[in-house]
């Protein structure tokens, strides 16, 4: 896997974050004393797609520090019958403690600002840090929605722009429905924030790498839409620069 060995080769640094009693692997790229993005797996885990993502975050100008946090702590799904597993059997409470101390290594190693980003749980979990971490400066969401039990987004504190594909299915978690009401939550928490709708995607739209595609070609998710994927990546370039620039 061509792009895999890319996304996983020396440009990535591992190290070991702690927090209460617990310490979790990170996966950290890009520029030193740069503002700061988390980066949140989707169901799979920490693979190669997460780590195409944040590799990508990290070379927008002007330079950002990327650092995924390993929430399953070294296990990964292979299969959706894994990811769903590994999904159902997440603390996400624990979680979000994972997003909080992974904010926090950033501040204390050079990045000014934080940002949190992330895609399917991931989106779900960077909408709740909005919500329950300190210190989070910006969020950009990639179809997820955490449940209000969770994180009801209309307490969120930090900005938030979220993305969602008019033909994703997973109602009540990244349908368009669920986006809306997301929306209306937004506006009545007083944040700023952002809800884009693509015309034409589905659910993980964002993953364009050859083994990315044919992974969603093999769960029936046959849009390509090149033109959509580059819209929401200058959105969140934008997004980002807006709220983390010094």
């Amino acid at each position: 896997m061509a792009s895999e060995s890319v996304a996983s080769s020396s440009t990535f640094k591992k190290i070991q974050i702690q927090r209460d009693d617990t310490t979790f692997d990170a996966y950290v790229i890009g520029k030193e004393d740069a503002p700061g993005i988390v980066v949140l797996q989707e169901w799979w885990g920490v693979d190669f797609e997460i780590k195409n993502h944040a590799q990508k975050v990290s070379q927008f100008e002007p330079g950002y520090k990327a650092l995924i946090p390993d929430l399953y702590r070294g296990k990964v799904g292979l299969d959706v019958a894994e990811a769903q597993h590994l999904m159902d059997g997440l603390d996400w409470q624990g979680a979000v403690k994972d997003i909080e101390a992974s904010v926090n290594w950033l501040k204390e190693n050079g990045s000014q600002k934080v940002g949190v980003t992330g895609y399917c749980m991931g989106g779900a979990l960077a909408i709740a840090s909005s919500v329950l971490v300190p210190g989070v400066d910006a969020v950009v969401a990639f179809y997820g929605v955490p449940s209000p039990e969770l994180a009801d987004p209309i307490y969120a504190k930090a900005p938030v722009q979220a993305h969602f594909g008019e033909l994703d299915n997973i109602v009540g978690f990244s349908d368009v429905k669920t986006g809306k009401a997301l929306e209306v939550k937004l506006k009545a928490s007083g944040v700023p924030h952002e809800v884009h709708i693509y015309p034409g995607v589905s659910h993980a739209f964002m993953n364009k790498s050859p083994e990315g595609v044919q992974r969603r070609k093999n769960l029936g998710l046959t849009d390509e839409d090149d033109v959509a994927v580059e819209l929401a990546w200058t959105r969140f370039r934008n997004w980002m620069s807006r709220f983390l620039s010094h």
